[in-house]
This record gives C-alpha cells, structure tokens and sequence, in this order.
C-alpha cells in the first residue's frame, strides 16, 4: 500500500470519528443539563443582545443535529468527486462547520441555564464571536493539512538523470502516520469537548484542564507528517501541517543522496531519532531517503526515495561542475 492509499484511508477514519464526535456533543451537551433548562429554550437574540425568539427544548436539540447532518452527507457527495480540491473544502467545512456548531449549542445552554423562562437568557455575542473564531482556525488548519505539493514545476523523471539546461525539475514527496494523525485527533477532540462543556456552564471552565490536551494535540500534529522538496535551492525537510519546524541543505552542502531500507528497530523508534545510523525521522519503517552533507547522515522516510536521491546527485554534480550558477 503505497502512502495516497495510507493517507486516504486514514483520513476518511478521522472523518468518520469527528463526524461521530461533534455528533455526540451536539446531542449530550444540552440532553445533560436538560434538569437546569428551561422548557423552551431561547435561540435567537436581537441586534441588542436580547433574546427574541424561542424553541422547545427537543427542537433545540435536534436542529442543529439536522444541520450537521445535512452538512456531512453534502461533504461526503463533494469528497466523492476525483478533483483532490474538493477534497480540502470537504475537509474545511467539516472542521469548521463542527466546531461553530457545537460552539453555537454550548452558547445556547449556557444562555439559557438556570433561567425560569426564555426571556431571561443571557446574551450569547462574546460566545458566539469566540465559536466563530474558533471555528476559523480549525478551518484553516484543515486546509494547511489537506493541501498537497505545488505542481508549477517538472517533476523528476528518474535517478541519475541528466537534466536539460533550458529545465528546472524539482521532487516533491510526502510520509505521515495515522497512528499520530489519530492521536492528535483524539486529544483535540477532548480540548473541543472540554471547552464545550465548560462553554455551556455544565463544569468550570479551566485552562489548566483543556491546555494539555490542547498542547498535546498541537504537538502530536506537528510530528505527525514530514514532506521532502528537493530543488535547484538544495533540499527543505518540513514537519506538520504548517510545514515548520524545517531544516534545510544547499546544493553544495549535499556529498551525496542514496536509499536505504530502514526500521525504527534499528533508529531506536519513532519520530525525531538519533542513532550510530545519523539523524533519521521515521514515520514508518522502509524506504528512507539518506543525504549525506557536512560529514553527516541525515535520513527520511518517505516514498520514492529514489528519484529525490537521483535528482539531488544530479544537481550536485552539475553545481560541482559549475554547470549552473
């Protein structure tokens, strides 16, 4: 299997968890504080911050449950379309469309708490602003993990080619794990769920609960995928999403580039390693791409290792040979 077929799976698995998930919280997060609620709950506030408008307390429930399903089954026919862009707005608008969702309904309990009647509710606007913003971000981190590598310029064709002086080529390949992408998702989902609850004043709202898993989440995120650009600039190593932390070598830095099979048995585990083998980032055992640069080993996991080491030698012979300024 090679990684599109790890990567596709693994994401329709996250997909399918997140619907479940903000599925869930929608459902629980008003059915649990349903003793404090009044009977018809206040869902629409005026230009003012006054409440105007009013459902019962299963319509309130069940609304925003039909919305979130509309919005995935319209997101699930979108993702069935071969245009990989689609793709990425499937993955924004579930992120996004989730939390403002479950942000919305947490404001609405918590508004609506303790109140005798509907028109004591609380005004929701600072909430509302913080569902949105948040919302925002989980949008735009969907898009920074679903897009893929520029296509504006040639791809390398083969190992120890010879490149055309009227040419740029450049080599792009990307490697993640599932089993950290999942456990990213877990943990942010929980700093959702936290956060949620604590919105709609169910418990106390502290930081000190929902940072953890937030910071774990984040960080998990960022060790999580690696992507590899090999150019006429050198090579550019990118972690996460964000594509930061990198590191990165000139051409001339660059001895040489080959491919080696490698286990984390062998490197000392996953992730970041240091081993009598070098540096090795590994994300799943097998083909690695290894540079050689300024004495030292710096190996990669990722697939076609092959043509990125067979580029990179050509463009480090051919700056040896001052072929190219």
């Amino acid at each position: 299997m090679n990684e599109r077929a790890r990567r596709g799976g693994g994401t329709a698995w996250a997909g399918a968890g997140w619907c479940a998930g903000v599925l869930v919280l929608l459902l629980c997060i008003p059915l649990a504080a349903s003793g404090r609620l009044p009977d018809r709950l206040a869902t629409h506030w005026g230009t003012g911050g006054e409440p105007d408008g009013s459902m019962p307390l299963w319509a309130a429930v069940f609304f925003p449950v039909l919305v979130w399903l509309v919005l995935v089954l319209a997101v699930v026919l979108l993702a069935r379309r071969p245009n990989s862009g689609a793709r990425g707005w499937a993955a924004i608008s579930l992120a996004s469309g989730g939390v403002f969702l479950v942000g919305g309904q947490a404001s609405i309990v918590r508004a609506n708490l303790d109140r005798s009647d509907w028109h004591a509710a609380d005004s929701v606007t600072p909430w509302v602003i913080a569902a949105i913003t948040v919302a925002v971000t989980a949008g735009a981190l969907a898009w920074l993990a679903t897009r893929g590598p520029a296509t504006g310029q040639r791809q390398a064709t083969g190992p120890g080619m010879s490149i055309p002086p009227d040419q740029q080529l450049a080599w792009f390949s990307r490697t993640s794990n599932r089993w950290l992408h999942a456990t990213s998702a877990v943990t942010g989902f929980a700093a959702l769920a936290i956060t949620a609850v604590g919105a709609g004043g169910l418990i106390p709202l502290h930081a000190a609960l929902i940072a953890p898993f937030a910071f774990t989440s984040l960080v998990v995120l960022g060790c999580s995928s690696v992507q590899v650009r090999v150019s006429e600039q050198g090579v550019k190593v990118s972690f996460g999403p964000l594509g930061w932390p990198a590191r990165s070598w000139a051409v001339q830095d660059i001895e040489s580039a080959r491919v080696e099979h490698r286990t984390p048995a062998q490197v000392g585990g996953w992730g970041y390693r240091l081993s009598g083998l070098g540096t090795t980032v590994m994300l799943r055992g097998g083909e690695c791409l290894v540079i050689r640069a300024r004495g030292k080993d710096f190996a990669v996991s990722v697939d076609d290792a092959e043509r990125g080491a067979g580029l990179l030698n050509a463009l480090s012979a051919e700056r040896a040979g001052g072929h190219r300024s």
